[in-house]
């Protein structure tokens, strides 16, 4: 076998390892089965940071939305800039 028991994710890069959950989590599995335990640790962190990432990430997106949104619809001319500012003030009240 030419390899790709992991689709291949020795050759994942910082954008898509997020998608890569599951290939991650049978890698740290078949690490530890076969008793690298300090590497199959390391794939257990690169699990935690990208839920961590993903808590923090969620977080932001949703404090952003409606200022994004209210720049958007502005930028469209569906608003106007009180629009914004509701949106500013909502923000940094959060």
């Amino acid at each position: 076998m030419s390899g790709g028991s992991y689709r291949y994710l020795c050759y994942a890069d910082s954008s898509d390892i997020n998608n890569r959950r599951e290939e991650l989590t049978q890698m740290r599995d078949r690490l530890t089965e076969l008793g690298f335990k300090d590497a199959a640790k390391e794939t257990e962190s690169v699990l935690l940071m990208l839920d961590s990432f993903e808590v923090r990430l969620s977080t932001r997106l949703e404090r952003m939305s409606d200022v994004w949104k209210a720049i958007e619809w502005l930028d469209s001319g569906d608003s106007d800039f009180i629009g914004v500012e509701c949106a500013i003030d909502k923000y940094r009240e959060s």
